[in-house]
């Protein structure tokens, strides 16, 4: 029996890199989704065409999640049109830019902890109510937080910025699981390492620094969006499960190795 047929998904930057991956996966296992995108429209509507093929519904739409009208607006059109809310993947964030301490100004400091703390406080705050209520008639709802391997090792140079707003994903996510679990509401993260061919890593990590990280991975190899998205979906099954506050580590075991 599939588990996540016919339950509603909202998947921020859901139509790019890994937001992209877990969207189609989320689409395959029987999810009606709802994509929010920031300038990927062409992803947008190649998922529209996949939900097509498979029988799912799927709609998107463009917001700026760096304050809280966007977040609304988005959470509000998103259960207009799945008529409900069972699964939030919050997948928004970014680098923005490799910068030290001593470069990073306030600015700097407020847009990276905004686009990576901000959006997913404010998205799962505006989604709270649709996912108590699924919780109350359907067993259950999920949350899915996108975190980083930088946020449990610091990460690479420059990313000093990005790693403090990952780690602030994982401490949110198990704060979060305690308080929404009395409601049914599971919360649990995901913390992907080196994953190639995203936009992240064509923008932000040299060849020579992924071969040099690549070399220390026991598996060998750098990770997939589709490695990432089968775990999303996981953790989005969970919605009745007995897994929150959990963070799954995506990263071919250099973790803790």
């Amino acid at each position: 029996m599939n588990k996540l047929l016919g339950k509603r998904a909202l998947v921020t930057a859901g139509a790019q890199g890994i937001g992209l991956a877990i969207s189609r996966q989320l689409l395959a296992a029987g999810c009606d989704v709802f994509v929010h995108y920031h300038r990927s429209t062409a992803g947008a509507q190649e998922l529209a065409a996949t939900a097509a093929g498979l029988g799912r519904r799927c709609a998107h739409a463009s917001a700026d999640l760096t304050g809280p009208a966007g977040c609304d607006s988005l959470v509000a059109t998103a259960v207009g049109f799945l008529g409900g809310l069972d699964i939030l993947i919050n997948n928004a964030g970014s680098l923005v830019a490799r910068r030290s301490l001593a470069e990073g100004d306030e600015a700097f400091w407020a847009e990276v902890m905004e686009l990576n703390v901000g959006s997913a406080r404010r998205v799962s705050r505006a989604a709270l109510p649709h996912l108590v209520a699924a919780a109350t008639t359907g067993g259950g709802a999920s949350i899915v937080n996108l975190a980083s391997l930088a946020g449990r090792k610091g990460g690479h140079a420059g990313s000093l910025a990005y790693s403090t707003a990952k780690g602030a994903i994982l401490t949110f996510t198990r704060s979060l699981a305690g308080e929404l679990g009395p409601q049914g509401v599971r919360v649990n993260a995901l913390a992907p390492g080196l994953i190639l061919g995203t936009s992240f890593h064509t923008t932000h990590t040299t060849r020579q620094s992924a071969d040099a990280t690549i070399a220390g991975i026991p598996l060998g190899r750098g990770g997939t969006a589709e490695d990432v998205a089968r775990a999303a979906v996981y953790l989005a099954s969970e919605y009745d499960g007995f897994i929150t506050g959990a963070t799954l580590d995506i990263n071919g075991g250099v973790y803790g190795c």
